[in-house]
């Protein structure tokens, strides 16, 4: 017999304000959060109710949720129904698959000139998107800052992601991760992955703590998890979570190296090797002021820069001068070109899969 659970759900006008009224006016508490960057959807149980806050739906039209194993073995495989005086109900899966959109390609330059809005997120934060359409869904980049230090209003939860990287752009951030021991500081130039649903906290950050945010795909559900504490007792940090392996890299620990663009080098993270190839992030520099026009194969190629200034040229497109907090996008197959590279030039570069090849264009 499968587990079936009831949820209520219910249409909102101001989220943040019925967050705050079921949590702290209430006793409610929160379960889950989506998407991180810029709620709309949270679900909240207390006193033997499980609701669902929705703000894409109009107020005042309920809804009762079915949450079970199976939605098919249920009212003859609907999922959706309607009962005779007019309320709906939604059958829904209570784990429901992760879809991951194919990229919509796309080149994408965003600046920080852009002047793009902050908008607040999860446990307060402030969000700013890297890539505005997102490529089809398929991964969210996010600029993410706290402005004022000190502790962080977080609690114990999860992502339900394909990958998730933190990089740590200016400051520090105090983390704490199941099964990885004592609570660390991650300071700039260093990050880390989150490995599918690995629970974890934000502890502590320094004043203006800048972070560069990755995650695939770019709607994914957060969820609370109230019965964990951290840090735990058992110390596992060869645990694979969904075939990925927590890394914390710190970039004194890497040499640099030859980097696929020729006049450039960069430092492995070794996030490749412990996403069994799901993805690639490395910090490049300059090491010459202009590199070869270069095409390459990669499904998903972003990237920060951290420090400096470039030229970006690619076909089709028009020449951009990039500076410290730009992002950009080259799709696969279409051939660009960096050039004017300052001396001081460091750039974050995420791939996706990990292995990808990159081709010279004459």
């Amino acid at each position: 017999m499968q587990n079936i659970k009831a949820e209520i759900g219910l249409g909102t006008s101001d989220l943040q304000g019925d967050i705050a009224f079921f949590t702290k006016k209430l006793g409610f508490r929160m379960d889950a959060i989506y998407p991180a960057d810029d709620p709309r959807v949270v679900t909240l149980s207390g006193f033997g109710l499980k609701m669902q806050l929705d703000a894409d739906v109009v107020p005042g039209a309920g809804t009762v949720r079915l949450v079970c194993d199976d939605p098919v073995l249920i009212a003859d495989g609907q999922t959706q129904l309607s009962s005779p005086g007019g309320t709906v109900v939604d059958i829904v899966p209570s784990d429901p698959p992760l879809v991951i959109p194919a990229p919509t390609h796309e080149f994408v330059v965003r600046r920080m000139t852009d002047k793009a809005a902050w908008v607040i997120g999860r446990a307060g934060m402030q969000y700013r998107d890297l890539i505005p359409d997102r490529l089809g869904g398929s991964i969210i980049a996010s600029h993410i800052r706290i402005p004022d230090g000190g502790p962080v209003p977080d609690m114990v939860h999860y992502h339900s992601v394909g990958f998730q990287l933190i990089y740590c752009y200016k400051g520090w951030v105090d983390l704490v991760y199941e099964g990885q021991g004592e609570p660390f500081r991650l300071h700039a130039g260093n990050c880390v992955i989150q490995p599918p649903e690995i629970r974890h906290r934000v502890l502590y950050a320094s004043d203006n703590i800048e972070v560069i945010e990755i995650g695939v795909p770019a709607e994914h559900i957060t969820t609370i998890d109230h019965s964990m504490e951290l840090p735990t007792a058992d110390f596992t940090p060869d645990r694979a979570f969904d075939g990925q392996v927590f890394v914390h890299h710190t970039s004194d620990q890497a040499s640099w190296e030859p980097h696929r663009i020729p006049g450039m080098k960069s430092k492995d993270t070794t996030i490749n090797t412990n996403t069994q190839g799901v993805a690639d992030v490395r910090v490049v520099r300059a090491v010459d002021r202009a590199c070869p026009k270069v095409s390459h194969d990669a499904d998903i190629l972003f990237s920060f820069v951290l420090e400096g200034h470039m030229t970006l040229a690619a076909d089709g497109q028009d020449q951009s001068t990039l500076k410290a907090g730009d992002a950009f996008v080259v799709p696969p197959d279409m051939a660009a070109l960096y050039t004017d590279l300052s001396q001081d030039l460091e750039i974050l570069e995420v791939a996706l899969p990990g292995a990808f090849a990159t081709k010279v264009v004459d």
